[in-house]
C-alpha cells in the first residue's frame, strides 16, 4: 500500500485515490469478467497508452486491488486479476454503471429536444 490514514481526509478521498481516476475503474470493470493479459486490457480500454497502463495497473498492485502472474515462457506471459479486496469494488462499479445509463439517457433525451425559439 503506497499511503497511510493520516494522508486521507475522508473515506471518500481514500477511494478515489485507490480506485479513481481516468483508467482504473475501467481497469477493475474489464478485470471483474475475469484474468487478463496486458494487450487483453489495452485493447478493451481502447485510447490508454502502454506506460499509462502499466503505471494505473502497477497502482492497483500496490494497493493490493490486483495480482500480477508472470509466467516463464517464451514470449513471457503476464496476467492480471483482481484480488479477493479488488473484487469487493463491484458494487461500487455496479453504482457507476448505473449512473451513468441515467446520465446518459438524460443526454440523450435532452438532444432529441430543440431549444425555445
Amino acid at each position: 500500500m503506497t499511503s497511510s490514514v493520516s494522508t486521507y481526509p475522508c473515506s471518500v478521498a481514500a477511494t478515489v485515490d485507490v480506485a479513481g481516476g481516468k483508467w482504473k475503474p475501467l481497469i477493475v470493470h474489464y478485470l471483474l469478467g475475469g484474468t487478463k493479459r496486458f494487450g487483453e486490457l489495452r485493447g478493451l480500454i481502447g485510447a490508454v497508452t502502454q506506460r499509462s497502463l502499466t503505471l494505473q495497473l502497477r497502482e492497483l498492485e500496490s494497493d493490493g486491488i490486483v495480482t500480477r502472474t508472470v509466467f516463464a515462457e517464451v514470449p513471457p506471459r503476464v496476467e492480471y486479476t483482481l484480488t479477493e479486496f479488488g473484487r469487493t469494488l463491484a458494487p461500487v462499479l455496479d453504482a457507476m454503471k448505473q449512473w451513468g445509463d441515467a446520465y446518459l439517457a438524460r443526454l440523450e433525451q435532452s438532444a432529441g429536444r430543440r431549444p425555445c425559439s
